[in-house]
């Protein structure tokens, strides 16, 4: 456990509020990142894709695709963790889980869900209007 990484957050409650949503409305996703990814990130086997790499500050940012329903996805984006490491100090920093919107608002309130997947609150009838489109499409 010596060279293992350490967990740190740019926002901690914000961030703990989109994962509590995640694991409230994709399970699926949340059991993935619990119990697969961020052991392997403690690891130090950085999952996903390299976003930018700072060579100054010695710091790599990642985006680490969550598995999500392909419908979810059409509707209102993939589920996505955004982390930055910083490689000499040992630090995984969690910056966020997109998509913020839906996720923010799963958190606030009890959202309905629409042929299997969650409607937002404020848009209603643009959600239902996208899984409708979706489902025609597919036919």
């Amino acid at each position: 456990m010596k060279n293992s990484y350490i967990f740190e957050y740019l926002d901690e409650n914000d961030f703990r509020k989109k994962e509590r949503s995640v694991r409230k409305y994709n399970m699926l996703a949340y059991k993935k990142l619990t119990f697969t990814y961020y052991p392997e990130l403690r690891k130090g086997n950085f999952l996903g894709k390299e976003v930018t790499k700072n060579e100054k500050d010695k710091t790599i940012s990642y985006e680490l695709k969550l598995p999500t329903d392909e419908l979810f996805v059409k509707v209102h984006g993939e589920i996505t963790l955004h982390y930055t490491v910083y490689t000499e100090k040992k630090i995984i920093l969690l910056t966020n889980i997109t998509p913020e919107g839906i996720l923010d608002e799963g958190h606030r309130a009890e959202l309905t869900t629409y042929k299997g997947v969650m409607i937002s609150k404020t848009n209603p009838e643009k959600d239902m209007f996208k899984i409708n489109l979706l489902n025609m499409l597919n036919k």
